[in-house]
């Protein structure tokens, strides 16, 4: 939690993933706090679904269709959110998945291609954007999503994915290293399994899930508001020298 009470009160975060697990869950979280809310989301119709659940919370939201792939797309996200609330203060890149799962003999061009798509180039162009409003500020908090399998990579089922989440823990380390001179702050957290679509949609074999809870020693998975809640905290003033890390949320999993 902040030092300072009311610390996001009127402060904007944008999210990518928005409309589902994680996203959604630090969307509210933040929104309880008192911020503005700027949900990006591919699906269109679950992104306006999280906007509207954050604005019952009685704060502002801001629900934009983006397809992160897309530097287009995510370009005109943030143009629109610094339009509506004139400042944006957090960037949260939540949006990531497997695509599905595959042997490594098995990963054909399309599938490695869309994986680095989405999670790598999805939160290069999202930092890209945000980063000059960021500097003119001279203050900014950027949080990337990474994951616990880059540092197993991911064998027999997603070698591509953890070799791309590889890949976001070394650019948060790069533009942390970059930019820590100039006010802004950027981490990753690295979760381990966590109940989200992201498992169904990557068609998860019931034996792999078994095996992913076997490897924790909690015996559960994490909760979308768990990871939430570990944004907001290192988004607040109580974390004002983290910066470059990845933060690890794994129930004490091995996967080390």
């Amino acid at each position: 939690m902040p030092k300072t009470p009311c610390y996001f009160h009127g402060k904007t975060i944008v999210i990518t993933g928005a409309a589902s697990g994680i996203g959604r869950a630090t969307a509210q979280i933040f929104a309880r706090e008192g911020a503005n809310v700027v949900c990006a989301d591919i699906n269109d119709a679950e992104n306006k679904r999280t906007a509207e659940m954050v604005e019952q919370l009685g704060v502002n939201a801001l629900a934009v269709p983006t397809d992160v792939t897309s530097r287009e797309a995510v370009n005109h996200m943030v143009a629109l959110a610094l339009l509506r609330f004139n400042r944006i203060d957090f960037l949260f890149n939540s949006a990531g998945a497997a695509g599905r799962r595959s042997k490594f003999l098995d990963i054909d061009d399309d599938l490695w291609e869309k994986t680095y798509a989405l999670n790598v180039n999805g939160t290069l162009y999202a930092i890209q954007a945000v980063l000059p409003h960021f500097l003119n500020h001279g203050k900014g908090v950027i949080v990337n999503m990474a994951s616990m399998s880059y540092r197993r990579g991911g064998p027999g089922a997603s070698i591509h994915y953890a070799s791309a989440k590889a890949a976001v823990w070394s650019l948060t380390l790069g533009v942390a290293r970059e930019f820590a001179d100039r006010g802004i702050r950027c981490l990753s957290i690295s979760p381990g399994p966590v109940r989200t679509p992201f498992q169904a949609a990557s068609n998860t074999p019931p034996e792999l899930i078994e095996k992913f809870i076997a490897d924790v020693p909690m015996k559960r998975w994490c909760e979308p508001e768990e990871v939430g809640e570990l944004v907001l905290f290192v988004c607040s003033d109580a974390a004002e020298y983290m910066t470059a890390d990845t933060i690890y949320i794994n129930g004490g999993g091995g996967w080390r």
